[in-house]
């Protein structure tokens, strides 16, 4: 399910220090201005980061949670929170966020696959799906995990939807994370067939088959939804 932005904000906002808050409140600011005049300043001939680019680079070292005792921590890590809310008050284009991920951290290419769906007006779709799909080939179960959010479950194609939920058992990824899970994987006949066959290379090397597999070939089968269905 996708996290309302207010909420998200609300959210971060209650976790952070004073001088958290104050950046925080800066960067969305600076970024809500890029919107709205994108040209990046200069200095000389040189072309200098927008400043929300920096914010969005710098969030780990300025993102900090207010020490809280024995209350609950935030559901949403701070800083990926940060990054995904300073994403939507800038809306940058498909070539910032391709240059935002390609250049960045995994911490900072995590961020811009979970910003996908919250991006207004909404990335170029093909280039968008090239992280994501970039994302899907890696073995950082943190970038997997981000990559099958609301955004891969609105935009990818079957063929690659499946190939990220086996990269999942892989990995060891639980399925849970898989956003529209039920919905995509609900019948579909060849996702069973290749979970299967995943099961019987699994047993015939001796090895353990992922707890999440049965679960994913009841979905495919639509044997679980028979289930809930039943009397």
């Amino acid at each position: 399910m996708l996290t309302p932005l207010a909420s998200l904000r609300t959210g971060l906002e209650l976790h952070l220090t004073a001088e958290s808050r104050a950046w925080l409140h800066r960067a969305l600011a600076e970024a809500a201005d890029a919107r709205t005049d994108p040209a990046a300043p200069r200095t000389g001939a040189a072309p200098r980061l927008p400043s929300w680019e920096l914010h969005f680079v710098t969030a780990g070292r300025k993102c900090r949670p207010a020490p809280r005792g024995g209350a609950a921590a935030s559901a949403s890590d701070p800083v990926d929170a940060a990054r995904v809310l300073i994403l939507h008050a800038a809306a940058p284009g498909t070539d910032a966020l391709a240059r935002l991920y390609t250049r960045g951290t995994a911490d900072e290419r995590r961020a811009v696959l979970l910003a996908l769906p919250h991006l207004d007006p909404p990335p170029e779709t093909a280039g968008a799906l090239a992280l994501v799909e970039d994302a899907l080939r890696a073995n950082d179960t943190r970038l997997i995990a981000a990559a099958l959010g609301p955004y891969a479950a609105a935009h990818l194609d079957a063929h690659q939807w499946r190939q990220g939920v086996l990269k999942c058992l892989f990995t060891g990824v639980p399925a849970a994370v898989v956003a529209g899970l039920e919905h995509r994987a609900a019948g579909d006949a060849e996702l069973a067939r290749m979970l299967e066959d995943y099961a019987r290379e699994r047993t015939a090397a001796g090895r353990t088959v992922p707890e999440d597999l049965g679960h994913l070939l009841k979905l495919a089968r639509f044997e679980e939804t028979e289930e809930r269905e039943a009397p």
